[in-house]
């Protein structure tokens, strides 16, 4: 069997004595699409943090290809990992969108950021992919939060890694920019093999995502298993301790859930 892109094992950190993460163990497959849900505060971001090196200092085993990941210099893990911050993290940044995307390519940079000769062609490939290219010579702080957050795409395209850690992709979007979003990711998984593992709150959206999902609690794992295995009473009331109720999309027949309000 080849080896898992992500194998977390006993990952546990803690913040000035405080617990975030105790204990996670999950294995992500090449190619394969997996969200990271549950309660606020469960540690999601805090584990996407954790794998890019933002965070240092955990404790357990993280191996990437096979490879323990303290093992990759900066520029090598950039190569392999690409990660999307929660939306509003760009405020202030007074780059075009060309621009923006541009520095996706940092990782292959030569001696005093020389240019890399796949650069141009890499570049206008993620535009197109993400469907920016109208905006590549606008300023990023005059877009939509939706159209950043494709450009954002559009960067980590750029960057031509193999994993795609998204911390909440969708979040303040209308109904229109998720689904251009999730549609966008769905493509790259299913035409480049890329793995995509995202962050998110909408349970809704882990289900239709068909792929496999860890939930955290606490800073622990809640459960494991596939999309379709979430849609039950007991799976989420141990992960939110909420009741909820059920409904099945009259078109594709997937059963989508809500939370089911106190009783009057």
């Amino acid at each position: 069997m080849s080896e898992p892109a992500l194998a977390i094992d006993a990952l546990s950190f803690s913040i000035r004595g405080q617990r975030i993460l105790h204990n996670v163990s999950v294995q992500i497959g090449s190619g394969e699409t997996w969200s990271i849900i549950g309660t606020n505060g469960a540690g999601k971001s805090t584990l996407l943090k954790c794998l890019m090196r933002i965070h240092r200092g955990w404790t357990g085993r993280a191996r990437l290809h096979g490879r323990d990941l303290a093992a990759f210099s900066q520029r090598e893990l950039a190569r392999r990992i690409a990660y999307v911050p929660q939306p509003g993290n760009d405020q202030g940044m007074l780059y075009s969108v060309r621009e923006f995307v541009r520095m996706g390519r940092y990782a292959y940079s030569g001696p005093f950021g020389a240019a890399h000769p796949g650069d141009g062609a890499a570049i206008e490939a993620a535009l197109k992919r993400a469907d920016v290219e109208i905006f590549a010579d606008r300023m990023l702080d005059t877009l939509s939060g939706g159209e950043r957050q494709k450009v954002f795409i559009a960067a980590v395209l750029a960057q031509g890694s193999d994993i795609l850690l998204l911390d909440e992709p969708t979040a303040f979007l209308d109904y229109g920019h998720q689904a251009a979003v999730a549609g966008i990711l769905r493509s790259i998984n299913r035409e480049s093999g890329a793995t995509v593992v995202s962050v998110t709150h909408d349970v809704n959206a882990a289900l239709q995502s068909g792929g496999k999902v860890l939930a955290l609690r606490g800073g622990e794992v809640a459960w494991i298993g596939p999309a379709k295995g979430l849609a039950r009473e007991q799976t989420l009331n141990r992960i939110f301790e909420a009741s909820f109720r059920f409904l099945e999309d009259p078109v594709t027949g997937l059963r989508l859930v809500a939370p089911q309000g106190a009783e009057e």
